[in-house]
C-alpha cells in the first residue's frame, strides 16, 4: 500500500495535469453552453416542419458535462505514457505502478463524481443557472437523487480512467501500430457480437435488456466493464518493456 501511495504522489508532482486540466475544459463548455443559453429565447428551440421553423419547448439538455469524461480518457493515457519508463528505472514494479496508478484513478473519479454532483444539486436548486439549461443533469443517467448521481459519475468516470491506462498501455508497448491493432480488434469484437445476436435473431432480447435497464443497473453494468477493463490493462502492463 506504501508503494502504490508513493506512485499516487509521483504522478501529483504536476499536479495542476490531473487536478485543474478536466474542470478548465468542462468550465470552458460550461461558459459556452450558458452564455448560448442566454441570449437564445427562454425555453424555446426553433425546429424545421414542413411548414417551415416552429418554436418549440426545449428541455435544456445540454450534453456538455461530457466532456470531463473524455478527459479522463485523456488522463488514463497521459499517466502511463509520461512516467512509466522512469517509475521502472526507480524500481517500481509493473503490478505496483499500475495499482497505484488506478488507485489515483479511483480516488479522483470519487471526488470529481462528488464534485459532479454538488453542481447537479445547485442547477436544481437555480432552475439551471437562472437560463432553464441543464448542463450537469443527463436524462436517464444523471436524473436521480445524489447519491445514485455519485455513484453514477463515480463509475463512468473510474471506467473511463481504466480504458484510458490500457491505450497509454498499448502505446507504450507497441507504438502507434500496436494502437491501431488494438483498435481493431476492438471492432472485430463488436462485429462478431452483432453478428452473433443477428445469427441468433436475439436483437428483441437485446433490445429489452438495454430499454429495461435502470440507472441502478447500468452504473453496475458500468462497474463490471471497469474491473473487466482493469484486468486486461494488468495482463497487458506485465508484458510491457520500454
Amino acid at each position: 500500500m506504501k508503494t502504490w501511495r508513493d506512485v499516487a504522489r509521483f504522478h501529483l508532482v504536476v499536479w495542476w495535469a490531473p487536478l485543474l486540466m478536466p474542470w478548465a475544459i468542462l468550465a470552458c463548455s460550461f461558459v459556452v453552453n450558458l452564455v448560448i443559453f442566454a441570449v437564445s429565447p427562454d425555453g424555446q428551440r426553433q425546429v424545421p416542419t414542413s411548414h417551415g421553423l416552429v418554436s418549440v419547448p426545449d428541455p435544456g439538455y445540454t450534453g456538455g458535462v461530457a466532456s470531463i469524461y473524455v478527459m479522463f480518457i485523456v488522463l488514463g493515457v497521459n499517466m502511463i505514457g509520461r512516467s512509466f519508463p522512469f517509475a521502472l528505472s526507480l524500481g517500481v514494479s509493473r503490478r505496483s505502478y499500475y495499482a497505484g496508478s488506478a488507485a489515483l484513478g479511483l480516488a479522483l473519479a470519487a471526488v470529481d463524481g462528488l464534485a459532479l454532483t454538488a453542481l447537479q444539486a445547485i442547477e436544481r436548486a437555480t432552475g439551471g443557472w437562472g437560463v432553464h439549461m441543464h448542463f450537469f443533469q443527463v436524462p436517464y443517467i444523471l436524473s436521480g437523487p445524489w447519491y445514485q448521481t455519485w455513484l453514477t459519475s463515480l463509475a463512468a468516470l473510474a471506467l473511463l480512467f481504466v480504458y484510458g491506462m490500457w491505450y497509454g498501455i498499448v502505446y507504450r508497448r507497441w507504438s502507434l501500430p500496436g494502437v491501431v491493432s488494438f483498435v481493431i480488434a476492438q471492432l472485430a469484437v463488436v462485429v462478431a457480437v452483432v453478428l452473433l445476436a443477428a445469427g441468433a435473431d436475439a436483437w428483441a432480447g437485446v433490445g429489452r435488456f438495454f430499454t429495461g435497464l435502470t440507472a441502478v443497473g447500468l452504473t453496475g453494468l458500468m462497474v463490471a466493464l471497469a474491473v473487466l477493463l482493469l484486468a486486461g490493462g494488468h495482463a497487458t502492463i506485465r508484458r510491457a518493456t520500454v
